[in-house]
């Protein structure tokens, strides 16, 4: 074999094995509520109540949006959405799920257990349950997190931060029914 084809080979390998290196799985903590939190053993209760109230910052910034309670409803089920502080460019009410609890970030270890919060962290983040999957937490950008609460690992995917939502879903936009309804969306104005 040619040298420059072994080399070409070599990179080739040398690439795919950085990229499944940056997609380690992360440590996270799931907690309903802050008593939660601080009930774990080595959990600060100051850590829990500063990241369940970044994730009720971030729920405003990231929570899917709707132009109408029932197309939020048939997301998330009935009486589990709330008026946003956004409003459509005409004026009108936007529709988001209730933060139904948070992911404290990778320094969970250090940070939210008293220590000190050296090293990259991940920002705490709101999440949600869909109707189609009342028994899973989701990010805001629809990522399947987990079932339970507690210190767990999620792809890197998952921990990273949602992203902001300018526009509202017509329908069917979250949960499994996502799919099916890509694209139906409109802006809204500030």
């Amino acid at each position: 074999m040619k040298r420059s084809k072994s080399l070409k080979l070599f990179l080739m390998g040398a690439t795919a094995l950085t990229l499944v290196a940056c997609d380690e799985p992360q440590e996270v903590a799931i907690f309903e509520t802050t008593e939660q939190c601080a009930s774990q053993v080595d959990f600060d209760k100051d850590a829990c109540e500063s990241n369940f109230k970044t994730a009720q910052v971030e729920h405003i910034r990231v929570a899917p949006k709707y132009a109408s309670a029932a197309d939020c409803e048939v997301d998330f089920g009935a009486a589990q959405c709330e008026v946003a502080p956004q409003t459509t460019s005409n004026g009108g009410s936007v529709f988001m799920p209730m933060m139904m609890g948070y992911m404290m970030g990778s320094m969970i270890s250090n940070s939210a257990r008293g220590g000190s919060a050296g090293g990259s962290s991940m920002k705490s983040q709101p999440l949600y349950r869909s109707a189609d999957d009342r028994k899973s937490f989701r990010t805001g950008d629809n990522h399947k997190v987990s079932g339970k609460t507690g210190v767990t690992k999620v792809a890197s995917n998952v921990a990273r931060a949602p992203s902001t939502k300018t526009s509202t879903i017509r329908r069917g936009g979250f949960g499994a029914a996502a799919a099916k309804t890509a694209g139906r969306s409109r802006s809204y104005g500030g």
